[in-house]
């Protein structure tokens, strides 16, 4: 039986809003912005009514949204026949689909930006292992220990982005949240499991302590350099849109100050936060 990380705190709304989110991920649906410039006012529905900056945001954060859904595809396949349980094949082959639904997901929503989008859905379905938005994307995994340290680092950060995107402003994206959420939630406790079966029960599971923290060491710094630069321009414009509610580096505190208390909890440790790091 899968056993469970504890559950992630709730975010609350950014500063301006007036509506709740509700606690474990779910969201009462609104009509109105939430935040931001346009607070208060009716979401946007349709690619037509977004003005064309704000257009040009939504299309380079589906794009990397979609690309990092496809690119855990060619990750995970080879090891489809090779994890140590069925239960495991089980789950990341589940975990697979899933990737390929939210990927099909982010695309349907480009679709609605006419030939531009479909122009970008294109550029996403010729993108080969190795050329993919982010660093962490285009990395192997050359272990068992590498699932799952992947799975429950960089699929969590997947999770605080998708998150980000709650009830935003552009009505399409807000309303495909909920489910892909509720869908993350199992890589996440996958990954968990991984690395706590490594630690507890070494080689009768597969692997050890130690590989587990290696690949802990690896997968940490990658996975916090996906939020992106602290101070980035594109993040406080996708505030002022009304599209995400944190900042790159809050929703990098906020992995932090999750991810750091489940490592230790199994026996981990999480490396210093500014430790390989490539992007601050």
């Amino acid at each position: 039986m899968v056993e469970q990380a504890p559950a992630a705190p709730a975010a609350p709304p950014a500063p301006g809003a007036h509506k709740s989110l509700k606690e474990g991920g779910t969201v009462v649906p609104v009509r109105e912005v939430l935040w931001g410039n346009d607070a208060g006012v009716r979401k946007f529905e349709t690619a037509e009514e977004i003005p064309p900056e704000m257009r040009d945001l939504i299309m380079r954060l589906l794009v990397v949204q979609a690309d990092t859904e496809f690119a855990s595809i060619q990750q995970h396949r080879p090891w489809l026949d090779s994890a140590p349980t069925l239960e495991d094949r089980w789950i990341q082959a589940r975990i697979v689909a899933d990737e390929a639904r939210h990927g099909l997901q982010a695309c349907r929503i480009l679709r609605d930006f006419g030939a531009e989008g479909q122009s970008r859905i294109d550029g996403l379905l010729r993108t080969q292992e190795g050329h993919h938005k982010l660093d962490a994307f285009n990395i192997p995994f050359d272990s068992w220990a590498d699932v799952g340290a992947f799975t429950c680092l960089v699929d969590r950060v997947g999770v605080y982005q998708l998150r980000a995107f709650q009830e935003c402003a552009y009505g399409p994206l807000a309303r495909a949240m909920p489910l892909m959420l509720s869908e993350e939630q199992l890589h996440l406790n996958f990954g968990y499991n991984v690395l706590r079966r490594m630690v507890r029960e070494g080689p009768a599971y597969c692997g050890n302590r130690e590989e587990a923290q290696a690949a802990v060491d690896k997968w940490y710094p990658r996975s916090l350099d996906m939020f992106g630069h602290s101070h980035s321009r594109t993040s406080e414009m996708a505030i002022a849109w009304g599209i995400k509610r944190w900042t790159n580096e809050e929703a990098r505190n906020r992995f932090i100050a999750e991810i750091n208390p489940l490592l230790e909890g199994i026996g981990l440790n999480a490396p210093d936060p500014e430790w390989h790091r490539r992007i601050l």
